[in-house]
């Protein structure tokens, strides 16, 4: 595909006024930022105004934060689908003091601390493409890596991993084939989410990209293939699954000591 300059991503959003006159920064998130797309994607805009853009149509995400909504807009070229999520500053704010090193220290519960839309959008700063505002997106970054996001993902991943592993295990002892299957299929996912997450690779809410970040980030602990295995399945014996279960149970509890939290 031919690469976009930030004009070719930016006109289609000004033939449309959906650039307000207060615009912090506009930036492009998602597979498209990353060059993981294809031609069935969509183009996925964030855009931090202050105050915040109400685009007046009914694509609004309801967020537990002030104002308590993501004003959204969507519209369709001859090739792609495009999707507009509008932020303000104080929204950005109030996720950041969310994950604050001081919300961490008082042992906050790391499942509850952000929304699902909250948690990927702090994900996706990272690799984002700056349009306009890249100084603004600059700043952003350096107040996120000074944060306890990275912490927080990490431990909630970790304890799901670790409720799936329990869960398997019951399961097993029970006769539950099938179900401590799922149950360990659902341990390694989030144990891999997390060792991900421990090398900067966030986005554990979006599975369908996890082996393209396996790959980004490359870990020392587990390979790609052997990773892709268990992904896979490729060892399962639906004859007698126990073997394939006790593997994948010891490689999540494996992954679990070795991942640095802090």
């Amino acid at each position: 595909m031919q690469k976009m300059t930030a004009e070719d991503w930016l006109a289609p959003l000004r033939e449309r006024h959906l650039i307000p006159d207060d615009t912090r920064a506009a930036f492009v998130v998602g597979s498209a930022a990353r060059g993981w797309h294809n031609p069935l994607s969509d183009y996925d805009i964030c855009i931090v105004s202050n105050p915040l853009y109400d685009v007046g149509t009914s694509e609004a995400i309801s967020v537990p934060l002030e104002p308590p909504v993501v004003s959204g807009a969507v519209f369709y070229t001859p090739e792609k689908r495009w999707e507009v999520k509008y932020w303000c500053d104080a929204q950005i704010d109030q996720m950041l003091a969310k994950v604050s090193w001081e919300a961490y220290e008082r042992g906050t519960i790391a499942g509850n601390v952000l929304a699902p839309v909250e948690e990927l959008t702090l994900a996706r700063i990272g690799h984002c493409l700056p349009l306009m505002g890249a100084d603004w997106v600059d700043e952003l970054r350096g107040r996120l890596a000074g944060t306890a996001f990275r912490s927080f993902v990490i431990a909630r991943s970790l304890g799901e991993a670790d409720m799936y592993v329990e869960d398997a295990l019951g399961q097993m002892e029970v006769g539950d084939l099938e179900s401590a299957t799922l149950s360990a299929r659902l341990a390694f996912g989030h144990a891999v989410d997390a060792l991900l997450e421990g090398e900067g690779e966030f986005g554990s809410h979006q599975p369908k990209w996890r082996a393209n970040r396996f790959k980004a980030a490359s870990p020392a602990i587990v390979t790609f293939d052997a990773y892709w295995a268990v992904e896979t399945m490729q060892a399962y014996e639906s004859a007698d699954p126990r073997p394939w279960i006790k593997e994948v149970l010891a490689l999540c509890q494996d992954i679990a000591v070795r991942v640095d939290v802090s």
